[in-house]
């Protein structure tokens, strides 16, 4: 058993000074994916679109809640309250769909223009900015320009 952990740490030490040595030789690169979502058009308009939608549904909910003072009976007020439970269930669903599938499509075009950059700058791997201390080289604004080419 010892020999077997013995013979783990040696390879698992091996890997790393390879890597590390390799690391230095190309280098790693690290982003603000904050600062790249805030200054891409698609992700700005894509939040623009899920606040709209977000905000058509409290309308939607202020409208109802407005008819619904106005209904006399206590019949008419429970229909009235299911058919309403079951459209903001109905758009509630929408919305998040819509929400997941944005951010979806914005990282997946975020992530590969970070791809491009990290080949065209021969790094070995792009991390977040909140992982590095220090060293590295910031790609944040290699990447928000070319997103903003257009490509993606």
């Amino acid at each position: 058993m010892k020999k077997l952990k013995l013979v783990a740490l040696t390879t698992f030490l091996t890997i790393l000074a390879a890597f590390s040595l390799k690391a230095d030789a190309a280098g790693i690169g690290f982003i603000d994916y904050q600062k790249v979502f805030e200054n891409y058009p698609f992700a700005m308009q894509a939040v623009k679109e899920i606040d709209s939608q977000g905000l058509a549904i409290q309308q939607y909910l202020l409208d109802r809640d407005k008819q619904y003072k106005s209904i006399e009976t206590p019949l008419k007020k429970q229909n009235f309250e299911d058919e309403t439970k079951r459209a903001y269930k109905a758009k509630e669903e929408a919305f998040l769909k819509l929400k997941m599938s944005k951010e979806e499509q914005i990282y997946n075009k975020i992530q590969a223009a970070t791809k491009d950059v990290m080949v065209e700058q021969k790094l070995d791997a792009i991390l977040s900015d909140r992982i590095i201390f220090v060293g590295g080289l910031d790609v944040t604004d290699l990447v928000i320009q070319k997103l903003k080419n257009g490509k993606y």
